[in-house]
C-alpha cells in the first residue's frame, strides 16, 4: 500500500517580509528558494525557505502581511514545526544562537530527544530536535504539531489512510502529546497531536501556520490520493498547478488544513539551481501585470 512518506512544505503567515527574510535566510540558515506572489493575492509575496535546492521535506513558505495581526494558535490548527539538528551539533546550534543573543526555551525533553523553542520576528514558536542523522546544518523538518480538541479522528486519518503508524505518547504540564510516525527514513516524517484541557481559542495572524503540506511523490499518486481520501470520506479539491507542484486540498476532522502535493517539477523549473530565489517569478496569468505588481511589493535584500 502507497503511504505518505512524510511533510512537503508547511506555510505560515507572517508580518513584514524582510524581517520574516532576515530571520530565515540569517539564523535559521535557510536559503530563499522562491520569491514569487500569492496565486490568490498578487499584491502579497510567497516566500519559499528551504536547503539549497529546495527539497520536498525541507520547505517552509510563508505570506507576509505588512498590517498583518498578530495570531494566536488554538485547537483546529497546526501550532508548531520544527526543525531537524544532525547528531553532534546540538550543542553547537545552541551556542550560534547565543552568541546571536538570539533566546530560547530548553533545551527540554521529548520522547527521548533534546529539544529548544525559538520564536521568529512574529512570535512563532519555532522547534529545534536532536536526531540521529548526520549532517552539518539543519536538515529540513522533523515533524509537525496538531492542536486537536479530540485527536482520535486526526490520528485515525493518519494511520488508517496515510500510513503512520503509533510511536507513543507522552503527558507533560497537562498537554497530552501523541506521535505518529510514516515508515521509512524521510524527512518530517513525524506528526504530533496534542491535546491540552487549557482554554484556548485560535486566531489566524502573524505567527500562525495557515496549512501543512504532505508529499506525493508524482501526479499518479496524488491522484491515488484523491480517490483513497474519498472512500475514507474526506473530499479534496480539484489538483490545482502551483507552478513548482500540484496540489490538493482538505480539512482533516479536527479542522486543520491539509495539503498534498507533488514532489515535481521542483523550484530549478523557472530558475537555474544556483539562481533560485534571486528573481520576483510570477505565474503565467500575472505576467502581464508584473510593473502594477512590482510597484506594490516592498523591495527585500537578500543574503548571498
Amino acid at each position: 500500500m502507497t503511504t505518505i512518506p512524510g511533510i512537503h512544505h508547511v506555510t505560515a503567515i507572517s508580518g513584514p517580509a524582510q524581517q520574516n527574510v532576515d530571520f530565515y535566510t540569517g539564523p535559521m540558515q535557510q536559503r530563499l528558494v522562491k520569491k514569487t506572489v500569492n496565486f490568490d493575492d498578487p499584491g502579497t509575496y510567497h516566500l519559499y525557505y528551504g536547503d539549497a535546492t529546495g527539497s520536498p521535506g525541507t520547505i517552509l513558505t510563508f505570506f507576509p502581511f505588512v498590517d498583518a495581526g498578530p495570531g494566536r494558535a488554538g485547537p483546529g490548527m497546526a501550532s508548531a514545526y520544527a526543525y531537524a539538528v544532525p547528531a553532534g551539533r546540538f550543542d553547537a546550534v545552541m551556542e550560534d544562537l547565543a552568541l546571536q543573543a538570539i533566546d530560547f526555551a530548553g533545551p527540554f525533553q521529548r520522547f527521548g530527544a533534546r529539544v529548544i523553542i525559538l520564536r521568529d520576528p512574529d512570535g512563532a514558536p519555532v522547534e529545534l530536535v536532536e536526531t540521529a542523522r548526520p549532517g552539518t546544518g539543519l536538515d529540513g523538518f522533523h515533524s509537525v504539531t496538531l492542536w486537536l480538541r479530540d485527536p482520535a479522528p486526526t490520528a485515525k486519518l493518519l494511520t488508517s489512510v496515510f500510513g503512520y503508524e503509533d510511536a507513543g505518547s507522552e503527558t507533560v504540564c497537562g498537554v497530552e502529546r501523541l506521535r505518529l510516525q510514516a515508515p521509512g527514513e524521510e524527512r518530517g516524517n513525524i506528526v504530533d497531536l496534542i491535546r491540552s484541557d487549557k482554554a484556548a481559542i485560535a486566531r489566524p495572524g502573524a505567527g500562525t501556520i495557515h496549512h501543512v503540506a504532505f508529499r506525493a511523490r508524482d501526479d499518479d499518486e496524488q491522484r491515488g490520493w484523491i480517490d483513497r481520501l474519498a472512500t475514507a470520506g474526506h473530499r479534496t479539491t480539484e489538483v490545482i498547478d502551483r507552478q513548482y507542484f500540484n496540489a490538493i486540498y482538505f480539512r482533516e476532522p479536527g479542522g486543520v488544513l491539509f495539503e498534498i502535493a507533488t514532489d515535481p517539477p521542483g523550484f530549478a523549473v523557472d530558475e537555474a539551481p544556483d539562481q533560485l530565489g534571486q528573481s520576483l517569478k510570477l505565474p503565467e496569468k500575472y505576467e502581464a501585470m508584473r510593473d502594477r505588481i512590482t510597484r506594490v511589493l516592498p523591495p527585500l535584500k537578500v543574503r548571498a
